[in-house]
């Protein structure tokens, strides 16, 4: 499988190939069709698995890469929900030891899904709107 491109730069996946037409698949819609090999480019660089990860969502693609488990979904959830926390009422409020939740607002922060803030004077974090659009986005996936 290859990812192709066509003149109007709609990336597809290409299912199969004849002398002159070949069948492709729109990972957005899932739908497939044959379109003329000569309207078709091949993307180099751009694995097939990639191009398929984008019928999901950016953001949603992002919190997916940052969360290993319910808890640090949970986490972020929270910082959604809650607004900007302090690292104190985060430590008190959850289930976390210190490098634990460090961790974790770590790879938020690299994943731009959180940013420090301040809480009741607190050095503290909150959540960016990449994480609250992708949260919003899963909740309404029910």
């Amino acid at each position: 499988m290859r990812t192709v491109s066509a003149a109007d730069g709609t990336r597809y996946l290409l299912i199969k190939q004849s002398s002159e037409t070949s069948l492709v698949r729109n990972p957005q819609t899932g739908a497939e069709q044959y379109i003329d090999n000569d309207r078709l480019d091949v993307v180099d660089g751009e694995s097939p698995l990639e191009t398929a990860a984008t019928a999901i969502d950016a953001p949603v693609r992002r919190l997916l890469t940052a969360t290993h488990n319910d808890q640090s979904v949970g986490l972020l959830v929270e910082l959604v929900d809650q607004g900007p926390c302090s690292t104190i009422e985060l430590l008190d409020s959850y289930d976390l030891c210190e490098s634990d939740l460090h961790g974790l607002l770590v790879e938020f922060r690299a994943a731009g899904l959180v940013e420090e803030a301040t809480s009741y004077g607190e050095r503290g974090y909150d959540a960016t709107e990449l994480a609250a659009t992708a949260i919003d986005q899963l909740r309404t996936e029910r």
